[in-house]
């Protein structure tokens, strides 16, 4: 600042002292614990003894294979089995982005009380995370909960004998039903208000236009509305990959315990386990450090490749 004068030295005061509590904030509590958390990365520590240096031994175990009985496996398959069942709960995605947009395009109508369909489908969203869990626990219940009541009473009205589902206790039913749950939150949420937020910025003259060319519903969608919001779709489409990647902890924990047989277990909930349960806090900081190479990697490309998708109306 000493090349600045007068009223432009406090002005430059000012503005240092306004950003320096977020900067400060920042700094405690992200870059230092980041920063930490890379160290750890490099130790071998249950926090009850002094840390061990191991340099890359984590990362090896980590990510690394040997040979047994003829055949070569990984020296960690629960790590690998976590990566995996994190990226089937992936599989959603596409569908959740598609019908938020389906339903930010039924909100965005002119419609008489659209203000309390629009609060009554976000409030998912806001609402607390342990109770929706609860509340899902409770309709996917084997012996009381609603959707095995509800099919047991349409068997009984079809004369069609419906056993129950054991929604969160089988292997092959688990996932699934964490996916449904997530549908639903995500239904309603950030998703639809970008998305409406992208709808109502779209020039009202290009419809007309199109109107005019004699262009139907769905030429209309796909030549202005589909390619005005296509910056939306990116950017929700990016922000819900690195979500996939960090998320699962919460349904894990309350409605599932990670069971059955690991099927829930997500890669954030194993980090969870490590650091938590198991006190392998170096390990735990190896496996987060791995999530965040894959899901900057991930990003990278998305916005290096992605961003050629992007496009602008016909009209």
């Amino acid at each position: 600042m000493r090349g600045l004068k007068g009223g432009r030295r406090e002005e430059a005061i000012a503005g240092y002292l306004f950003i320096m509590p977020n900067f400060l904030g920042f700094m405690i509590f992200t870059l230092v614990p980041v920063a930490f958390s890379l160290i750890l990365s490099f130790v071998s520590w249950d926090m009850l003894s002094s840390p061990k240096f191991v340099g890359l031994v984590n990362f090896q175990n980590l990510l690394g294979f040997h040979r047994e009985a003829g055949k070569i496996v990984f020296n960690d398959p629960l790590f690998w089995q976590c990566f995996g069942n994190t990226l089937f709960l992936m599989i959603i995605i596409p569908i959740e982005i598609m019908a938020s947009l389906l339903l930010a395009l039924a909100m965005n109508q002119k419609v008489k009380f659209m203000n309390i369909f629009r609060t009554a489908f976000f409030l998912p969203t806001i609402t607390n995370g342990v109770a929706i869990c609860l509340l899902w626990a409770w309709i996917y219940n084997y012996d009381f909960g609603l959707l095995n009541s509800m099919l047991t009473k349409a068997g009984a009205f079809l004369s069609v004998p419906i056993k129950r589902v054991p929604w969160l206790t089988s292997v092959a039913w688990a996932k699934p039903s964490l996916m449904m749950m997530g549908l639903w939150i995500m239904l309603g949420g950030y998703n639809m208000i970008l998305f409406m937020a992208a709808l109502q910025g779209v020039p009202r003259e290009l419809y007309e236009a199109a109107e005019i060319d004699g262009a139907g519903p769905w030429h209309r969608f796909w030549n202005i509305t589909w390619p005005m919001i296509s910056p939306t779709t990116f950017f929700v489409a990016v922000m819900a990959v690195i979500g996939g990647f960090q998320g699962g902890f919460m349904q894990a924990y309350i409605m599932t315990g990670g069971g059955p047989g690991r099927s829930t277990t997500t890669l954030e909930y194993l980090i969870y386990n490590h650091l938590y349960s198991w006190q392998h806090v170096g390990y735990a900081a190896s496996i987060a450090w791995f999530v965040f190479i894959v899901v900057f990697v991930i990003t990278v490309i998305n916005w290096r490749f992605g961003g050629k998708l992007v496009q602008y109306s016909h009209y």
